[in-house]
């Protein structure tokens, strides 16, 4: 079978009553409040993002973790936080990501947060840069349950791949992939998905069709095209694609650049997920880095205190009003990634 329609299928497969009611309200209310432009909400987020550490091995550019260039603190998320979130949420959960900021297998408990999830039936994903996937790691992995395994791979050559993975090693990459996959195979397991995500950058443009071979040849699931956020982009970048097709932004004949996609009044995002710092600040979206946007915290807070509450009342109604206030918004590039 496709490893895409059995990842599809295993998805399909976490679907209970309970979640597809809670995701139809969801939409529903989410459908209602485009058309009213005022801030509806039902239900519980369908999906959330779990950030196990702020911390990095790599010094990628365009990366607070990598740039060490936070205001927030680096830490490790608490187990208990964490078991709390899950435990309060897992009836109506569907898809957990474990991933915002930094490498999740710097924790020193990460696998063992996948199985608390998995074992709830909720749909688990990481990402990673694979450099600590050796030869155990990949066997637990594969034994934690978690059902999708984005690795970042930017480069078919370490040249390239070092070029934006700064500190980076190719070869780990590689042999951590292999290890996964066959652990996969000897422990007769149809999961993690594996996908390689590829950071499309001037450096590394060349090498997309390499990569889909480099794929194949190892037997990862997928492939994944993905542009990369720039965040002083007018003036452009020695980081952006020269095809444009492999860019979030457009250029113009004075030398600037703008964002491709329109700033609509509205984020389907703000109605069906969240993201959770480690330290249990609850903030709009992956794109909100450095938590500048708290609408609320676990530590003090249950979760649906937060997600109920006035502060995430104002911003969703902020988003269907005027959605270019909000300054992430405006670098924003929700829908414009690219697929392989």
């Amino acid at each position: 079978m496709n490893p895409s329609l059995t990842d599809g299928i295993n998805l399909l497969s976490k679907l209970t009553t309970q979640r597809a009611w809670n995701a139809a309200r969801v939409i529903g209310s989410y459908g209602i409040s485009k058309l009213t432009k005022k801030a509806a909400h039902r239900g519980l987020p369908i999906s959330i993002s779990l950030e196990p550490t702020t911390a990095c091995n790599l010094r990628c550019p365009e990366c607070p973790s990598g740039l060490r260039s936070f205001t927030r603190p680096t830490g490790m998320l608490p187990d208990e936080l964490f078991r709390k979130t899950i435990d309060e949420l897992h009836a109506t959960l569907l898809y957990l990501t474990f991933y915002f900021q930094g490498e999740p297998y710097l924790h020193p408990h990460f696998l063992d947060l996948v199985r608390y999830a998995s074992a709830r039936g909720i749909y688990t994903a990481t990402s990673t840069n694979a450099h600590f996937l050796h030869d155990q790691n990949a066997r637990r992995t594969v034994e934690s349950g978690l059902d999708r395994l984005v690795i970042s791979i930017d480069g078919t050559t370490q040249e390239a791949y070092q070029a934006y993975r700064v500190g980076g090693e190719l070869a780990k990459v590689i042999e951590g992939t292999r290890n996964v996959i066959r652990w996969k195979k000897q422990l007769g397991s149809r999961t993690p998905h594996v996908v390689f995500q590829f950071l499309v950058v001037r450096p590394n443009e060349h090498q997309v069709e390499g990569v889909r071979k480099l794929a194949k040849e190892l037997g990862v699931d997928a492939v994944r095209l993905k542009t990369a956020q720039i965040y002083d982009y007018e003036r452009g970048s020695p980081l952006m694609p020269t095809v444009e097709a492999y860019s979030r932004y457009r250029a113009h004949p004075d030398g600037t650049y703008s964002l491709k996609n329109r700033l609509l009044n509205h984020c389907w995002k703000m109605w069906h997920s969240c993201v959770i710092t480690w330290d249990g600040k609850v903030v709009p979206c992956c794109f909100d880095k450095d938590a500048h946007y708290q609408l609320g915290d676990r530590q003090k807070q249950t979760f649906a205190e937060v997600w109920r509450g006035e502060a995430y009342a104002r911003f969703r109604q902020t988003l269907v009003n005027a959605r270019a206030e909000v300054d992430m918004c405006r670098n924003c590039t929700e829908g414009t990634k690219v697929w392989g």
